[in-house]
């Protein structure tokens, strides 16, 4: 029997969460992640988020240095919808009992690269963790939430394929890791809020939750995707061989943080004369250009100029990180690398969080909006989860249930268990590789060419494979995979220019008129 409910909620970060507590009071909801509630990308967010707060700040400032960071590539009506909205979503999680910083009894605001402003309201150095627990309890005291655990969506149903006339998301299949077997969930709306796809490239910031599944999902449904190609390099990962996906914060270089050579050599006054607090994608590629130069593992970041009880009082989690891998940040300087970190494309919505196949909305970082443009301006994105998960409720609230069609069940009588599980893994290692030296930071014609060579020949593999044996988190997590870098990979060789977190050696001139890159199933 499917399990039915009025909304499938697919993803447990800041976006999925929040969408959940507006819709509860009238409507049962399903959350459904594929690991535990906690894992996905929002609890890892250092930094904050971006509102307009204080006297001295603007709503046009705001926008402003939105639409700057994103290389004109960002929409202005959704824009100044994320940033007008931003205000009433601090005081909500104010409501909920978030335990923002606070300096004489004032929100402390912090500034990071790319802002002109003090704006972003944080909880010291792990704003997301702060906000997602707070989630997590809600929900988990809400009646009319039901989460399921360790469930991976599989696909989408639509109306479309089973025969009906009209097409329309009716619900979804996903694996039940428990009893490994797919369950069917039935609804008549359903949002993604899978997050991104960091997990594409070899070096991330993200955890290992970051699939691009919604994305592949919704394109594999026949939903539009935008600007795939700006996959923001956030410029400071702590780079360690016990460690991985450990981010040091914007707001280190906010408060004063400097970037070194090895020598202690200072750099990035000599490619921007923001230096420090350039926009990401201009430190990433600096820090990129340097370490090519001098043959380089990594750069430094310092901020031990400034006195041990200002680091340890703003910094105090990367203060403990780095102290027990022997970094003490208050006497030395921090190893850094630039790693993937934010998918500023993703589906195709307009302002509710609609997308092409009625019935589906794409929310946080699964989506594209129109905020982020070529290159997402630093906590902007924890703000855009919750303003969309609003929405999105909000246009689900205002539309009435139609009572669920019948779907079939899963099939899986015709496959077998897999006898080879190496193959997944292998692929999955040379898909990582590739994507980071081919379409990493910086791009040229005939390193696309050979990933998207590469990219054919893995997906003849992958669906041979999942057409034959029982799915697996691991492979269906494969088969997402190598969907977004095939879709970053068109996208790229469809841009002829460098604009924002797109570099290209072959075109690095900026077009004179900015156009997103649009892909149609």
């Amino acid at each position: 029997m499917p399990l039915d409910f009025d909304v499938l909620i697919v993803g447990s970060g800041l976006a999925g969460l929040s969408a959940a507590l507006h819709l509860a009071p009238t409507h049962r909801v399903a959350v459904i992640t594929k690991r535990s509630m906690s894992d996905g990308s929002s609890g890892w967010a250092q930094g904050g988020i971006a509102a307009v707060m204080s006297e001295d700040d603007s709503f046009a400032r705001h926008v402003d240095d939105t639409l700057i960071a994103g290389a004109g590539l960002s929409d202005a009506d959704a824009t100044r919808f994320v940033v007008e909205h931003a205000p009433q979503t601090i005081a909500w999680l104010q409501q909920l009992g978030v335990p923002f910083s606070r300096e004489d009894g004032q929100l402390h605001l912090t500034r990071e690269g790319g802002h002109s402003a003090r704006r972003i309201v944080h909880v010291t150095d792990a704003t997301g963790a702060a906000v997602q627990q707070t989630l997590i309890q809600r929900v988990r005291t809400t009646p009319n939430i039901v989460v399921f655990e360790r469930h991976m969506l599989v696909d989408l149903i639509q109306a479309g394929k089973l025969g009906h006339a009209s097409n329309r998301c009716l619900g979804l299949y996903a694996l039940d890791e428990a009893r490994d077997e797919v369950v069917t969930f039935r609804a008549p709306q359903t949002i993604l809020a899978t997050g991104g796809a960091g997990k594409v490239y070899l070096y991330t910031t993200n955890p290992d939750t970051a699939t691009g599944d919604g994305i592949a999902a919704a394109w594999r449904a026949g939903c539009r995707v935008t600007n795939m190609e700006f996959i923001q390099f956030h410029p400071t990962c702590l780079y360690h061989p016990h460690v991985k996906n450990f981010l040091i914060t914007e707001a280190v270089r906010g408060e004063g943080g400097r970037l070194l050579l090895p020598d202690g050599t200072r750099f990035m006054p000599n490619h921007d004369a923001r230096a420090e607090l350039a926009p990401r994608d201009i430190v990433a590629r600096a820090i990129d250009f340097e370490m090519k130069k001098h043959g380089l593992d990594c750069v430094l970041l310092d901020i031990s100029h400034q006195p041990p009880t200002f680091v340890r009082e703003h910094f105090p989690n990367i203060y403990a990180r780095c102290l027990e891998l022997g970094i003490d940040i208050t006497r030395e300087p921090i190893p850094v690398v630039p790693a993937a970190h934010y998918t500023c494309g993703g589906v195709h919505t307009d302002l509710n969080g609609s997308t092409d196949l009625p019935g589906l909305h794409a929310i946080g970082e699964t989506a594209y909006t129109g905020l982020h443009g070529a290159n997402r301006l630093a906590s902007n994105s924890l703000v855009e989860c919750m303003v969309f998960a609003r929405s999105a409720a909000d246009d689900i609230l205002a539309r009435p249930l139609p009572p669920p069609p019948p779907v079939p069940a899963w099939d899986d009588s015709r496959v077998t268990d897999a006898d080879e599980a190496v193959v997944i893994s292998h692929n999955w290692d040379e898909l990582r590789r590739f994507m980071w030296d081919y379409v990493g930071i910086v791009r040229t014609n005939k390193r696309l060419e050979r990933a998207a060579h590469r990219i054919a020949l893995l997906q003849d593999e992958i669906q041979e494979f999942y057409s034959a044996f029982h799915v697996s988190r691991d492979l269906l997590e494969l088969r997402n995979l190598v969907t977004v870098a095939e879709l970053i990979v068109m996208s790229a060789q469809s841009r002829k220019e460098s604009r924002g977190l797109h570099f290209s050696r072959d075109y690095p001139e900026m077009a004179q008129e900015a156009v997103p890159t649009t892909l149609v199933p």
